[in-house]
């Protein structure tokens, strides 16, 4: 897909990775939707791209199919979806309540899968269209401690797989970017600090770069950093050895979207 004047929402884009997958799209000549909860950072990345900024909490349920909603009056269309919007939680499941489970599946499960359902049906009429999900490493291997992130991750990963060849001869594309540790707020935020010296976190730059590509180069699945694939591929050809390596060492890498 050209990007140039393409129009492209971006939700979670008031920081991190959604600010810069809005920079590097409106860099590459696409029209941004800049969606966020903080009315001041998603105003402020807004006006650095010449998008226009749309506020909500995709945790309040139906809010998903209001900023489809509102997002479309802006410019008719919508060509590009990514969705980015996510939080973590941190600690184990016996202690999660049942607000904070509801809040976690409605942001980075049901929220994607209700954007993408509104907004889907309008590009296969006009018969052009990328849907970008971010997922996580986590959603591919486990992680202690992350459980519901982890459920809602592998679901948007089981869900991008069973879209895409629902979609073929469609001219509408479905993209999956797998990103490990990223230097963002996502870990303060979930309530305990990434404190590893191994792996290093990778810049949201370069988790933008990889899912921007995916999206001009019609690619299927990206991951950042790339030597990520070897973990899924240890747990598939050896689960015993994996999970006695999970148990031994037990927070495994694991990423954030936005």
């Amino acid at each position: 897909m050209r990007l140039d004047g393409r129009v492209a929402l971006v939700t979670g884009g008031s920081a991190g990775i959604g600010a810069a997958v809005a920079e590097q799209l409106a860099e590459a000549g696409a029209r941004v939707i800049v969606h966020g909860r903080d009315e001041q950072r998603t105003e402020a990345v807004a006006k650095r791209t010449g998008g226009v900024p749309l506020l909500g909490d995709l945790a309040v349920p139906g809010a998903a199919t209001t900023l489809a909603d509102a997002a479309l009056d802006v410019h008719g269309h919508i060509d590009i979806v990514v969705a980015n919007a996510g939080q973590g939680w941190s600690g184990p499941f016996a202690e999660m309540t049942a607000a904070e489970i509801d809040r976690l599946v409605m942001l980075d499960l049901l929220a994607p899968l209700q954007l993408v359902r509104r907004l889907l049906p309008p590009m296969l009429d006009r018969g052009t269209g990328q849907v970008a999900l971010v997922g996580s490493i986590a959603g591919r291997t486990g992680v202690a401690g992350e459980a519901v992130y982890a459920a809602t991750k592998a679901a948007l990963d089981v869900f991008a797989e069973s879209l895409r060849p629902e979609l073929l001869g469609t001219s509408v594309a479905v993209s999956l970017t797998i990103p490990g540790v990223v230097d963002t707020g996502f870990f303060a935020a979930r309530g305990r600090p990434y404190d590893r010296r191994r792996p290093r976190p990778v810049p949201a730059a370069d988790v933008a770069k990889a899912l921007v590509g995916a999206i001009a180069r019609d690619r299927a699945e990206v991951w950042v950093p790339g030597w990520l694939r070897v973990a899924p591929a240890v747990r598939a050809l050896t689960p015993g050895l994996y999970r006695r390596l999970a148990a031994r060492f037990g927070e495994q890498v694991i990423s954030r979207p936005g």
